[in-house]
């Protein structure tokens, strides 16, 4: 375990994060543990992308196994690789395919959470386009030319694309206003950019443009965005849609089919290498992909793509090339070393300052896998919420013995009851309480 300290706001808001449920937005590289040949597999992609390749995976796992967790991971991984990347959850008013504005809430959320190495939290769009015009300055004073006239030629490669021409020209208003000291044009730009135009009439106002993102546009829009940010200096865009499950809880099959229809699309256009410098990451749950019903394979279309290697499975292994990368369940040494990660960060670094005893892990593990057999283990979120509810009673507690708690402690084992819940509301797969 590294000595190093944990900061304080980066301890709080790991804690935090996940006695809430949820994925921390900082200080992932604390916890992470196991995973690794997913991980190497993800990696090749990233690589592939930055080369001018794309890539696309469906990262399946049940509630609380740690998809967005992972998802997580990887984005980190991407933007140290100078990757731009862009994310969002999949709701009711945000999808991929839709005509009501749901698919330009999507692709909204996506830019308000733009993010790039030095600006991991998003809103780095506007940064994005700065680094552009500066990339432009640079070439035009190499070739002594106008920037203006060099900023056309980087854009030449957006116009052959549908909507490219009037992407360009947003940009170019941008450089304007930069030029003109306007701020009311650069900001049109970028609203126009964020696709925070709900009328054309509107934008051929502020910016001259007939065409706005929209719902149609979305996926098009995406892969402007890919060539754009490769022209500002990037190595390309990783795009992460999280709750995928959210399409399958569709009412409407027309609407299931053609939000299906256009991840036919995405996944022709990546495996067939017509998109460049472009990825994508969309997680779900095995009822997503599975369910030949309402999921996926009720698409005969990709359940062709997304069906498992049956030489891998016959074998017992795991194909890691596989479009659809099921997350394993995290072994019983792999939970034990998060337990010590997490037990590390409570501390915030510090060992002096451990609240519990190696024996109290192994206690901890027993106990679960007495009472849930490997359960815990598939959906590690549970476990880790419960462990420092634990620490947070002896943190306020000091008189209380941890092997008292652990003696006392009751799991009791409740699935989901709800497939129309998100996963963020959903009820947990195990309910792990303490009773004191």
């Amino acid at each position: 375990m590294a000595d190093k300290r944990i900061r304080l706001k980066e301890r709080d808001a790991i804690i935090q994060s996940l006695k809430s449920g949820v994925t921390p937005k900082i200080g992932i590289q604390h916890i992470q543990v196991g995973r690794v040949n997913e991980l190497k597999a993800l990696y090749q992609d990233i690589e592939r992308i930055a080369e001018g390749g794309s890539g696309f995976r469906l990262i399946i796992g049940e509630y609380g196994s740690g998809k967005t967790f992972f998802l997580s991971v990887v984005r980190s991984i991407a933007l140290e690789k100078k990757l731009v990347t862009i994310n969002a959850d999949l709701s009711p008013d945000r999808r991929i395919h839709a005509s009501g504005g749901q698919a330009r809430n999507l692709y909204s959320e996506l830019m308000r959470n733009l993010s790039t190495r030095n600006k991991p939290d998003g809103n780095a769009l506007t940064s994005v386009v700065e680094r552009f015009i500066t990339e432009a300055r640079k070439d035009a004073e190499k070739s002594r030319e106008d920037v203006s006239d060099v900023i056309h030629k980087k854009l030449s490669a957006l116009s052959e694309l549908v909507g490219g021409y009037d992407f360009a020209k947003v940009i170019e208003c941008y450089w304007l206003g930069h030029e003109e000291d306007n701020e009311s044009l650069k900001v049109a730009a970028i609203r126009w950019l964020r696709a925070e135009y709900s009328t054309k009439t509107d934008a051929k106002r502020d910016l001259g443009v007939r065409t706005i993102i929209s719902d149609a546009s979305f996926y098009d829009a995406l892969k402007l965005m890919s060539l754009f940010v490769r022209q500002a200096g990037y190595a390309g865009l990783l795009v992460n849609l999280d709750e995928l499950v959210n399409l399958y809880k569709l009412s409407s099959t027309q609407a299931r089919t053609s939000n299906y229809e256009q991840v036919l699309r995405i996944l022709n256009d990546c495996l067939q290498g017509s998109a460049e410098h472009l990825g994508f990451l969309l997680g779900g749950t095995p009822e997503f992909l599975l369910d030949p019903r309402k999921g996926l394979y009720s698409y005969e279309a990709l359940q062709s793509r997304l069906a498992e290697n049956s030489f891998a499975k016959n074998a017992g292994v795991i194909d890691y090339s596989s479009p659809a990368l099921h997350l394993a369940s995290l072994t019983p040494e792999e939970l034990y070393i998060l337990l010590m990660n997490l037990r590390h960060v409570y501390a915030g670094g510090d060992k002096e300052q451990y609240l519990i005893p190696d024996e109290a892990l192994k206690a901890f593990l027993q106990h679960c896998s007495r009472t849930i057999g490997d359960a815990y283990f598939r959906t590690p979120r549970n476990t880790i919420k419960s462990f420092l509810d634990m620490l947070a009673v002896l943190d306020q507690n000091p008189s209380l013995k941890w092997s008292d708690l652990i003696a006392e402690l009751v799991i009791e084992e409740e699935q989901p009851s709800d497939i129309e819940l998100t996963e963020d509301d959903s009820e947990s797969d195990e309910l792990i309480s303490f009773k004191l």
